[in-house]
């Protein structure tokens, strides 16, 4: 993984010692809140229901063991001994004491970690599959040119006060796994005819108040010049981009009303013009960059078979161990969607066991998915069943990746100041009818549930094959039920199934569907998603509101 050089290390160390006087100022009132607030969101602190959040970056969601660590050592000194990884491949603490966040942030700078560019209309942390470097399908380990972007894009002093928050995804597999064509700029590395790398590039996909899917504007750019053509994407949208109206100000909308099209004639101009200035990074710093990322010394004797004679562990295997590239090694996924638990939620003690478990089994390094799990991707297949014990010693062996438990849900009314309604209770209930009997999970197969507590879609409501929305009906808490939508390689926009429920309600509206799928599904293997493309909505409604 990638290590902090000198310009790294300086510039987050500045940083903190610059927010440690801006602390001191505001708890000696010398400034006011509304003029705080934008230092404050500047370095990843927000002000919520309860307590200040801070929000952690954890670039392309990989980790060390020792950053791992770190982060449980904030759980235990800082907050109430947890964190909330997100959506973002972030990880969330809402118990935060503004008087301390100076020598929090100065906590996290020593393993080389920060909370800035997690908020504010600026580019935010760059997202990547979570199997990256690993997986069997892939061209290439996408993160090293994630990693050019973070360079590229931290301070960036042109697109610091962006129209709007800008989020970029960075992938390598026609599997998607980070849902690239839900994000301001997506980029698939993939190979041409004859076999050079370059990206097919996405742009103008979102979630929040208009959910919309990103269009392929370049189907191939060629590798060394992807930093500059991003920057002309940038310009394009900063020059043109909304900033009358907040729900106006995405980059989507600006695709959407000049037409993608036109969009990516002016983005081709400008990187006509752009060109000739040399912005792109030289090969020898790219090279130093995949340098960084190179694979462990991997075991090339391990055995490639599997003991799975108990049948606890030969579940988990099936369920959330997945194809490596390598034989005789595995990727495995660590389910943070335990019985009764919060999604996404780990204690302190939980972290620093996972650190200890890949420092011992994976190359001691993490990685935080999109949907709120963890994953170690080298493990030896020989060592999967210690590995499978010592998770399930601490219930974190939970069998039910892409199954109806494993739910996505954003803090909500429990934390957030912009939610209408709770939406950790609801994923709870829903989760607690299907726990106790992981056979019937598994009958019903792949069913991705996303709950978001308001129209923000922090829990990606719109990407879920079931998405519920909590909404506010005339002072009371509510929940929209939506169908049919894909954050994967087959992206599709869920829809409003019918009229808004209360929480009794929804949870049985869930429960309603999942049973009617069931009944009309063409047989055992037919995804809910593909029954869902297959029969419309008529059969879902019926069931719900009769």
């Amino acid at each position: 993984m990638y290590r902090y050089d000198e310009f790294d290390q300086a510039i987050v160390d500045a940083r903190v010692a610059e927010f440690r006087e801006q602390v001191g100022r505001r708890l000696r009132n010398e400034i006011t809140e509304d003029e705080f607030k934008p230092l404050r969101l500047m370095n990843g602190l927000y002000l919520q229901l309860h307590a200040y959040m801070l929000r952690v970056a954890i670039p392309y969601g990989t980790l060390s063991g020792a950053q791992m660590r770190m982060l449980a050592h904030i759980a235990r000194k800082y907050d109430r001994d947890y964190g909330h990884f997100t959506t973002r491949q972030n990880i969330q603490y809402n118990w935060i004491k503004l008087e301390q966040t100076p020598d929090l942030l100065a906590d996290l700078a020593s393993v080389e970690m920060h909370a800035f560019q997690t908020s504010g209309n600026c580019i935010r942390n760059i997202s990547s599959d979570q199997f990256a470097g690993a997986a069997a399908d892939e061209v290439a380990d996408p993160r090293p040119y994630a990693e050019l972007l973070r360079q590229w894009s931290t301070l960036h002093p042109e697109f610091s006060f962006l129209p709007r928050k800008f989020k970029i995804a960075v992938t390598a597999s026609d599997t998607d796994r980070a849902a690239l064509q839900l994000h301001d700029i997506g980029l698939q590395l993939r190979r041409n005819n004859t076999g050079e790398m370059g990206f097919r590039v996405h742009v103008g996909g979102g979630m929040g108040r208009t959910p919309m899917l990103a269009h392929v504007i370049r189907d191939w750019l060629p590798m060394a010049d992807y930093l500059s053509y991003m920057e002309a994407i940038l310009r394009v949208y900063n020059r043109h981009g909304r900033r009358d109206n907040i729900y106006k100000a995405r980059i989507k909308i600006l695709v959407h009303e000049l037409g993608a099209a036109e969009f990516t004639a002016q983005v081709e101009a400008e990187w006509a013009a752009m060109k000739p200035l040399g912005l792109d990074a030289p090969q020898a710093e790219l090279d130093r960059i995949i340098a960084q990322f190179g694979g462990p010394d991997y075991d090339t004797a391990a055995p490639d078979s599997i003991d799975v004679s108990d049948p606890d562990f030969a579940l988990w295997v099936d369920q959330n161990v997945h194809a490596h590239k390598q034989p005789g090694y595995a990727i495995a996924t660590i389910s943070l969607k335990p019985k009764r638990g919060i999604p996404g939620d780990a204690s302190s003690a939980q972290m620093d066991l996972i650190a200890d478990l890949a420092q011992r089994y994976a190359n001691d390094e993490i990685r935080v998915t999109h949907s709120q799990n963890l994953v170690l991707a080298d493990v030896r297949k020989a060592d999967l069943y210690a590995l499978w014990q010592a998770l399930d010693g601490a219930g974190l062996a939970t069998a039910n990746l892409d199954l109806v438990t494993d739910i996505i849900a954003c803090p909500g009314l429990d934390y957030c100041t912009l939610a209408n309604a709770r939406s950790i209770p609801i994923a709870q209930k829903i989760a607690a009818m299907f726990e106790n009997d992981i056979k019937e999970q598994r009958d019903i197969g792949e069913l991705k549930i996303k709950v978001s507590g308001c129209i923000n879609g922090c829990g990606h409501h719109h990407a879920g094959h079931i998405g519920i929305l909590g909404v506010d009906k005339k002072g009371e808490e509510a929940y929209q039920l939506l169908l049919g939508g894909s954050g994967a390689e087959d992206a599709s926009l869920a829809k409003i199934l019918g009229p808004g429920l209360d929480e009794t309600g929804i949870v049985d509206a869930v429960a309603k569907v999942i049973d009617r799928y069931r009944a009309v599904r063409a047989g055992p293997s037919e995804r809910f998603l593909d029954t869902y493309r297959r029969l419309g909505a008529a059969p879902f409604k019926e069931a719900v509101y009769g």
